[in-house]
């Protein structure tokens, strides 16, 4: 994990000390700022006793609510064997603190690299296991049992039109800088938009999918890997139903992963390993995670939605993953409609 370690340049480094000792009861020794994390302010603390703390600072009530939610589905995913951080619950139980101004939830640190770097090799069977695992378990939570669902409810087929044609209009403002990234980006936005139709003909080829309660975002940067082994699942969200394939297809699917060439002779070793470790699940959500996956991606416009009023090498590293996420986009679409 990339972390700051100017510890004085953080402003929020001293309301939280003093947090983390009256509210958890940490003698601190040193906090260090982790630039990851959209939703929250993120930390790893170092006690005096040489303990490791990952703190998050939520921003907002609103936040800590959801914070306190997920933490739910997080002790309640943790009793079905997924790895998760263990929580540090307040000097008064608390699961989120208020104090000194911050609310704040504190978590077992766990070292790893997360996913990002690409699943290879033995990491496919690792991640296929475990979410299978999670899937199984969550299954089983109160909140609602799996029903099945038709998957054309992925997208809105009009919102998703007409938030392409907004943003090309964007694109080709007059005054937009000109850059190749610009062009290439408008060559990209017309493909996918241009490929609507066939994006809906393929969801509507599908069978009724499973929905279930999920872990809601398991993106390749909340999969912490050691080795070839998952070390922790992180940042639950609050406990919501979706596609299971289209979970699946989140972590399967990552730009990063499908930019090696031998992607599609490896990923039939993360399904096994998931049936395998969720015997249950109906063969038609692990058949139809390239489709769920290529299309829902196709009608999504991040990050071009984000990047089109910024420019500069500030971006360069949002830049290439839209050139990243589009090339896997179409790549799953590609292999969901060829193989037999």
């Amino acid at each position: 994990m990339e972390t700051s370690t100017a510890e004085g340049s953080e402003p929020i480094a001293h309301p939280l000390r003093a947090a983390l000792e009256d509210a958890f009861g940490i003698a601190v020794d040193r906090v260090e700022r982790i630039h990851a994390g959209t939703a929250s302010d993120n930390f790893r603390v170092t006690a005096r006793d040489g303990g490791r703390w990952f703190a998050k600072v939520h921003r907002s009530a609103g936040e800590a609510a959801a914070a306190a939610r997920a933490v739910e589905l997080t002790e309640f995913a943790r009793r079905g064997g997924t790895p998760v951080p263990g929580l540090r619950r307040s000097v008064d139980r608390a699961v989120v603190a208020r104090s000194h101004g911050l609310a704040l939830s504190v978590w077992e640190y766990v070292d790893g690299e997360t996913a990002e770097t690409g699943l290879r090799g033995p990491r496919w069977h690792a991640v296929g296991a475990v979410l299978g695992r999670l899937h199984r378990h969550l299954a089983t939570h109160p909140s609602g049992r799996p029903v099945l669902a038709d998957p054309v409810q992925l997208i809105d087929p009009g919102a998703t039109a007409a938030g392409y044609d907004r943003l090309i209009e964007q694109y080709r403002r007059p005054g937009a800088t000109r850059d190749e990234f610009t062009r290439w980006a408008l060559d990209a936005l017309r493909q996918r938009r241009a490929l609507l139709p066939e994006v809906v003909g393929l969801l509507r080829g599908l069978p009724p999918l499973t929905t279930q309660i999920l872990h809601g975002d398991l993106a390749a940067p909340n999969v912490l890997l050691r080795g070839d082994e998952v070390a922790a699942v992180i940042d639950f969200q609050p406990p919501t139903r979706g596609f299971l394939a289209w979970e699946v297809a989140r972590i399967a699917g990552d730009p990063r992963t499908l930019a090696v060439p031998r992607w599609r002779a490896e990923l039939p070793g993360l399904l096994d390993s998931y049936r395998a470790a969720h015997p249950t699940v109906p063969s038609a959500d692990l058949d139809a995670v390239l489709a769920v996956g290529a299309a829902y991606t196709l009608a999504s416009t991040y990050p071009l939605s984000v990047l089109v009023d910024r420019r500069g090498r500030a971006d360069h590293a949002l830049q290439t993953y839209a050139r990243q996420r589009h090339a896997a986009a179409l790549a799953m679409f590609e292999a969901a409609t060829t193989r037999p």
